[in-house]
């Protein structure tokens, strides 16, 4: 069994300590929103935040996850309150097809929890490990603005 904490709540999971956190989260926990991309951390979609470090659950082993704290998607925000990075996706309406959209929110969630004021090199270094087929790159830059906006005058 291995215990962490899964977007504030605490879990245990009896799985083998090798088994992936990507194939933990959607085949023993349900979570679907963390997508497979490519299998080898390289395209950004099965990215959440580990200990508040974004990183891509698909190479990430179980045992590796004891006592940590884990925020999925499911956990960034609510249908009722979205994260201001989700709502700023929706009013730039950044998604195409959709299937990368998750990872590249956790991203940017991390970007500006690290760096609130990103400057457009910022974003494009931040998000270049995050691939998006449908080449929606310029909306997600300009939703990374419209969220760091909207934290910083939540702030003030």
């Amino acid at each position: 069994m291995t215990g962490f904490t899964l977007n504030g709540t605490p879990v245990e999971v009896d799985a083998p300590e090798a088994m992936p956190l990507l194939w933990v989260l959607r085949d023993e926990l349900g979570l679907t929103g963390t997508k497979y991309g490519c299998g080898i951390a390289q395209c950004g979609a099965c990215t959440v935040l580990f200990n508040g470090q974004a990183m891509r659950s698909c190479q990430f082993p179980l045992g590796a996850v004891a006592g940590a704290e884990v925020v999925t998607i499911e956990g960034l925000g609510t249908p009722a309150e979205p994260h201001p990075v989700q709502q700023a996706w929706i009013d730039e309406q950044v998604a195409q097809c959709g299937y990368c959209q998750s990872g590249q929110v956790m991203q940017a969630a991390w970007l500006l929890a690290n760096n609130p004021a990103p400057s457009d090199a910022d974003i494009d270094a931040a998000m270049a490990g995050n691939l998006c087929r449908c080449g929606t790159y310029p909306r997600i830059r300009q939703a990374v603005k419209r969220a760091a906006q909207t934290l910083a005058s939540e702030e003030s």
